[in-house]
Parts: structure tokens; C-alpha cells; sequence
């Protein structure tokens, strides 16, 4: 037993010695933030104008973004670019939209400098500067900041989320998404919905953020996380459980005049804006609620009602972020920015409003007595609809006009409240200070205690167009701290400095962003004039009686121009250069077997043309084929080419609410190597014509249709082309006990050839 006891002493001493050693060598450290450095959460909604939600006085019940107001604080004079993808630019990199290289929305990015809609290196994202000072990183829903020839499975990833600083993305990359079925990414991998009953992208994203806080917490808990929320939600689609919508029934019957009254007396009665503020006039281009016919009412206020339901839903779903912090004790120290809105409300769904508005946009707008055979279905998977311009005019109360329409606060103020318990002790306080989007990145530095960077991977580093707005969390007569800032989407245009705007709105309709406009001239758009320090609602025009203060903000804006290299100005909409493009040269493609997730805009020209679609599969045994062999589109408007449930080939198209067609092969497929295609005859020339679809099997008619109009420009700006699955919404009305996206199986699909004839 003593020979044993000196062993194990000696075994532990020697242990204790290699220990020592051990304690001495040269460690790998980890990265560390500065100590105290508070987690950070940015949520950013989708179209929500600044009267929408209740906490800024509208119709909507926000009771999260309400409880968040009363523990930190109200900002009521922020504003963001007008548009989506330069919102997101200008919010993640702290600089100007056009700086940053994303000046419009990707949709029309031209070859132009500021406009050219890929991310300018030399303005790197926040997270990308916090990750690489020991944060960790997750951005979840919609990203919107990658030009589509970047986006398909070959990538380059480099302006996806895990390209520029983000270490997890759950989402999808484009505009807008179908809600039930939306077109999905993880990481840089299409990937399809969790298959569960009941399904509502809103609910995914915050059931994934949730579960991405917790394996942070539980992994790397030292380390402070910033976690990018951005909801496709409240953008059109409008797409909510139908519960939520049966909320508002009958609460928007009064319609959008009398809803714009209602809307600044609650907003005047929570001290959101000042007492003496007026209520601006309706545009001529929308119409009066008492003009509309009985139908278009109810069609009307069905799809307000929806609107509502939708924004009410998107703000339980964060609020369950928030109670998932508290829970886990990290709310005290979490920065937390509830951004209500990336621009103004939309009126993108054009005067009358839509129940599929992608067509509606692209000039095939459903008439009135449709709309009202499928009111019920409004706001289902069966949908795409959009609210009446009229609604979002109300919806940006008490300001002039919507989003697109940069020269005017309707289009750029949004509501804001930040919370950061910890350092935030004026709880349910008002800031009134001018406050804009690129002023995010930079506070969230001041917060952590980070420099920005002079470099970043190698590459020198513009300093950031915003501020930090860190000294008006202290204090509500904190000094202004953003006196400059230049607004211009699709040549609307703005420039305020020191309490002062002048404003300029171009030609363009924000209902026509599918259709070409006729270009004119800018020197013949009318400036106006606003002392917003007294008119909060931008209501008087004073550039009558103060001409030298408006000829010195018309050379300020010039002047910041000139820094941005957007000079001379043009209006986005109607610029077109050549851009990449995947099919380059190639009329027709040859697609093998697993290409998916392809964008629409990225395969061979098929609108307002003739087109075929040959796909060459083998099947296993006789009859045993299933699935979908080719796709593109969505429900909204697409074709798929599949085999169904018995295994006999099937077409489907559909034309937004123009109608669709089916076309099925007479017998199932034998075993054997099998040659499908269909073919299009278009009726042309000219614009989104009809046609005639012909279906062959092995050389064989199987049977045709006709359409009385055609794919105008676009399907959707989110599906993709698929061979083998139909991911995001189902083109194709697939059988019942199908597994989502339909696969193939039983069948082995070689190649499909897609292109015009």
C-alpha cells in the first residue's frame, strides 16, 4: 500500500507540473469585447408608415412595440431613405445609401456609381466590425442587399449575410415572400419551410432567432451577440392567420379620409406630434373614399382589415424576442432599436387595390367583381393581395405622401423607439432630435466602445454619414447631432440641414414601379420650401416667400450630391444598362438535375415571346414517377411541369387573376427514358399577349390551351427556377399528401432545356 501511495503522489506531482507548465506556454486567445459591451438587437418592419402602428397613434394594436416605448424611448423625428434595399445599405454600414452603392432598389440597380446595388467594400457592415471585435452575429428574414446575379446556389456569397459580418442568416434574399411558403435560405443554401401545420414565416423567424439566442447563450455566453430581426412583414404580400384579421372587421368602413382625422387626433393625444401640427391634403392621384363604388368599399377595408391583422401579428412576434431576453436575463443590457418601417406605407397596390398585386403592378389589374368572389380568401395562402394607395396615404399621417417619394416625410419618417435598460433612464421618454437610419451603426459603436475600423479585411474604410444618438438616451434636450442629410429614390429628392428641407418630387407615380414611365426633365420638377422646426407635418411651402433659403439648400443638396457622385441625377426607374447576367449569350440553357433556387431574372428571356420547356427523365418502373421536374414561379403566377400522383405528365400556368390552365398526359409513364416538353406559341408582338401551351410526350400531343395574356415582365420578384423540387410557394397544385416541394422520385431527371424558339 506505501508503494501505491508514492506512485499516485508522484503521478499527481508530475501532473501538477505539467499543469504549471501548461499555465506558462503560449495561449491562443479569443476575441474579446470591450468589457460591458451590450448585446444589440435591431428589428427592422417592412412598408409601415409612420400612423400606422398604435404606439404612434394609428389603427393597428402594437401592444409589444408599446411596452418596449414605456421602458425606454419614443423618437419621433426619424427617417429612413424611402425604399427598402437603400434603407438596409445606409442601416448596416452608417453611411449614405448612394456611398454605400445602393442608391435604389435592387430591382433596377444600373451600372451607374451609387446605384449600382453591390455593396461598396470600402463601407463595411457594423456586424462585420463587431464580429471581428468578439460579438457574436446572427441576421434573421429578409435581406434584400445582394444583386440577383449573385443569389443563385454558385453564388459568389459575397454580399450575402455571411459575406459581410453575419456568422448565421435564416431568410430569404429578395424584396417580398410568400408568408406560408416562403422562399427560404440558411446560410447560402436553399432550403425549404419547416413542415409543420399552421405555418407563418413571422413565427419561423422568431422560433429560429430564438434558438440561435439560445445556443449563443449557452455556447459562448461571454460573449455579447447582435442579432439582425428584419420582417418581410408588413410588406405585401399581406398574409396573416385569418384570426388576425377578424380582429378589425368592420373598423376601417369609415375609409381612409376620415381614418387620416382619427389617426392625428390619437397621435396628438399621446404627444407623438406636436398640438399645433396640420393635417396635410390628399394627393390628387388617390381618390376620395366617397368617390368609390359600394364594392370597391368592401374590397377596400377587407384588405385594410388584413393590413392591420398582418402589422399586429408581426409585432407579437417580436415581442416574444424581447420576453425571451427578460426570461434569460439579458434585456437589461441589450441595446434594442425597434425600427417601425423601412419607408413609408406602400401604394404599390395602385388606387384600387389588388388580391394579386404583382400582376397589378406589371398592368393586368383584376376588376372589382373578382376581388369581391374571393374577398374571404383575402389574406390566405390562395392570395397576394395589397391595400388601396389610399391606405397607405392615410397611414403615413399627418405627412405628405408614401413610400418611393423621397422628397417628402411620408415616404422617410418612420417611428422609432430604442430600450436599453441599463442605461436608459428616462423610461417612456420622447427624443425629438432629427435622427436617421445610418445614425444606427455608428451608436451602436459609441454603445460597445468600438472605433471603427481604418481598414477592415484589407480594405480602407469611409467614415461613416451618421451620428451617434447615444447623448439623447441621457437627455430629451440633448444638442442635435444630425444637421445634414440628402434623400433621393427614383429622382424624388430632399435636402434638409438645421431644421430646414427643401423638397423636389419627381414624375413618377409610387404605384408604377412594374411599368416603364416617360423620363423627364428635372429642371422642370417645382422645389418646395419647409421650416420643419415649426411645421412638423411638412404642410407650408415657404419657397415663395423665402426664395435665397431655398436657392441655399438647392446648392447644399448640389453640393452633397456632387460628394455622393450621383451627378448629374437620374431617375433609377427608367435607367437601364447592361448588368451581369447568368444566361448571358444563351437563348436557350441546359439545366442537369439538382439546379434549384435559380432567379427568375437570371434564366433565359420567356416574357412577351414564344418558349419551350424539354425535359428528358427516366422513370423506374412503370407509372412509378412523382414530383415536379421543372418550375418557376410561385402561387401567385408560374408554371410547373411535373408528374402527378398516378404518374402521368402535368402543365399548370398561371397568369396572376388572368387565368391558368392544365394540361395532363393521357397515360402514365412507362418505365424507360421519356422526352417532356411544352411549348408556347405567343400571339405577338407586344405586351403580356395571350397565347397557346402545347404539351408533348415523346414526340406525342398530349393536348393544348390558351391564355388571354401572358408573363409581362415578371412572375414575382422572390420565386426561383427549380428542377426536381418547386421550393418557396407551389406553382402547381400538387397532391394532397404530398411532401412539400413536391420531389421527385421513382424517376431519375437528366437535364431540362429552357428557353425561347
Amino acid at each position: 500500500m506505501a508503494v501505491i501511495s508514492r506512485l499516485l503522489a508522484a503521478v499527481l506531482a508530475l501532473t501538477f507540473t505539467n499543469l504549471a507548465r501548461a499555465e506558462n506556454s503560449p495561449r491562443i486567445e479569443q476575441l474579446a469585447a470591450p468589457e460591458g459591451a451590450p448585446n444589440v438587437v435591431v428589428v427592422l418592419l417592412d412598408d409601415v408608415g409612420f400612423g400606422a402602428a398604435s404606439t404612434f397613434g394609428g389603427p393597428a394594436d402594437t401592444p409589444g412595440l408599446e411596452a418596449l416605448a414605456a421602458e425606454g424611448l419614443r423618437y419621433n423625428r426619424f427617417h429612413t431613405t424611402a425604399i427598402c434595399s437603400p434603407t438596409r445599405a445606409a442601416l448596416l454600414t452608417g453611411r449614405d445609401a448612394h456611398r454605400a452603392n445602393v442608391g435604389t432598389v435592387m430591382n433596377v440597380a444600373n451600372a451607374y456609381p451609387g446605384y449600382q446595388g453591390v455593396l461598396n467594400p470600402h463601407t463595411a457592415t457594423v456586424a462585420e466590425m463587431l464580429r471581428q471585435r468578439g460579438y457574436s452575429t446572427a441576421a434573421i428574414g429578409k435581406w434584400h442587399l445582394a444583386p440577383s446575379w449573385e443569389t443563385s446556389p454558385m453564388g459568389p456569397f459575397d454580399r450575402w449575410p455571411t459575406g459581410v459580418g453575419f456568422e448565421k442568416f435564416y431568410g430569404f434574399m429578395g424584396g417580398e415572400t410568400d408568408q406560408f411558403d416562403p422562399t427560404l435560405y440558411e446560410g447560402t443554401r436553399p432550403v425549404m419551410r419547416p413542415d409543420v401545420d399552421n405555418y407563418h414565416f413571422t413565427e419561423d423567424m422568431s422560433r429560429e432567432a430564438i434558438e440561435w439566442l439560445q445556443l449563443q447563450h449557452s455556447l459562448t455566453p461571454d460573449k455579447p451577440f447582435f442579432l439582425y430581426y428584419s420582417t418581410g412583414a408588413a410588406h405585401a404580400p399581406l398574409q396573416v392567420p385569418k384570426n388576425w384579421i377578424e380582429r378589425y372587421k368592420g373598423r376601417f368602413d369609415q375609409g381612409w379620409d376620415a381614418m387620416r382625422e382619427e389617426i392625428i387626433a390619437r397621435q396628438k393625444q399621446l404627444g407623438v406630434i406636436p398640438p399645433n401640427t396640420d393635417l396635410t391634403p390628399r394627393p390628387d392621384l388617390i381618390p376620395a373614399w366617397d368617390s368609390l363604388s359600394d364594392d370597391q368599399k368592401k374590397v377596400a377595408a377587407r384588405l385594410m382589415e388584413t393590413y392591420a391583422g398582418f402589422l399586429a401579428h408581426t409585432d407579437a412576434q417580436v415581442a416574444k424576442l424581447v420576453d425571451h431576453l427578460k426570461a434569460s436575463k439579458q434585456f437589461d443590457n441589450t441595446l434594442f432599436f425597434y425600427v417601425v418601417g423601412d419607408n413609408g406605407s406602400s401604394a404599390e397596390g395602385g388606387p384600387p387595390g389588388s388580391i394579386n398585386y404583382m400582376g397589378a403592378l406589371q398592368g393586368l389589374q383584376e376588376p372589382v367583381q373578382l376581388q369581391l368572389a374571393k374577398l374571404d380568401s383575402i389574406g390566405s395562402a390562395e392570395s397576394y393581395p395589397q391595400y388601396p394607395a389610399g391606405w397607405a396615404w392615410a397611414l403615413t399621417t399627418p405627412f405628405q405622401w408614401v413610400k418611393q417619394v423621397a422628397s417628402h416625410l411620408g415616404g422617410t419618417r418612420n417611428p422609432l423607439v430604442v430600450s436599453w435598460p441599463r442605461v436608459i433612464e428616462d423610461k417612456g421618454g420622447l427624443r425629438q432630435q432629427f435622427s436617421h437610419v445610418n445614425d444606427i451603426a455608428p451608436t451602436i459603436l459609441a454603445a460597445a466602445g468600438i472605433e471603427m475600423p481604418q481598414a477592415i479585411n484589407g480594405v480602407s474604410q469611409l467614415p461613416m454619414d451618421g451620428s451617434s444618438m447615444l447623448a439623447s438616451f441621457a437627455s430629451a434636450t440633448a444638442p442635435e447631432f444630425h444637421d445634414t442629410q440628402l434623400f433621393e429614390v427614383f429622382g424624388n429628392r430632399a435636402i434638409y440641414h438645421d431644421g430646414w428641407m427643401a423638397s423636389a418630387r419627381h414624375d413618377r407615380i409610387p404605384w408604377t414601379v412594374g411599368l416603364a414611365n416617360k423620363p423627364s426633365n428635372f429642371d422642370d420638377d417645382r422645389w418646395e420650401l419647409y421650416n420643419l422646426d415649426d411645421d412638423f407635418s411638412q404642410a407650408h411651402d415657404l419657397s415663395a416667400e423665402q426664395p435665397a433659403k431655398l436657392a441655399e439648400l438647392q446648392q447644399l443638396f448640389n453640393s452633397e450630391a456632387q460628394d455622393l457622385r450621383i451627378l448629374p441625377l437620374r431617375n433609377a426607374a427608367n435607367v437601364r444598362t447592361p448588368m451581369p447576367f447568368l444566361a448571358e449569350g444563351r437563348e436557350r440553357v441546359t439545366y442537369y438535375t439538382g439546379t434549384v433556387g435559380v432567379p427568375e431574372d437570371q434564366v433565359p428571356n420567356i416574357d412577351n415571346r414564344s418558349w419551350s420547356v424539354v425535359t428528358d427523365v427516366a422513370v423506374n418502373r412503370d407509372g412509378g414517377g412523382r414530383g415536379v421536374l421543372a418550375t418557376m414561379g410561385g402561387t401567385a403566377a408560374g408554371w410547373s411541369l411535373y408528374l402527378d400522383d398516378s404518374g402521368r405528365p402535368v402543365f399548370e400556368y398561371r397568369i396572376f387573376e388572368f387565368g391558368q390552365i392544365r394540361l395532363q398526359g393521357r397515360d402514365p409513364l412507362p418505365a424507360g427514358a421519356h422526352n417532356i416538353a411544352v411549348k408556347f406559341d405567343y400571339d405577338g408582338p407586344g405586351y403580356a399577349k395571350s397565347g397557346t401551351f402545347t404539351l408533348k410526350v415523346d414526340g406525342v400531343t398530349q393536348g393544348s390551351d390558351s391564355v388571354r395574356a401572358s408573363q409581362p415582365a415578371f412572375f414575382s420578384i422572390d420565386e426561383t427556377f427549380d428542377t426536381g423540387i418547386d421550393t418557396g410557394s407551389p406553382a402547381g397544385h400538387y397532391p394532397d399528401d404530398a411532401p412539400l416541394g413536391y420531389p421527385l422520385r421513382g424517376a431519375i431527371l437528366h437535364q431540362v432545356d429552357l428557353g425561347g424558339r
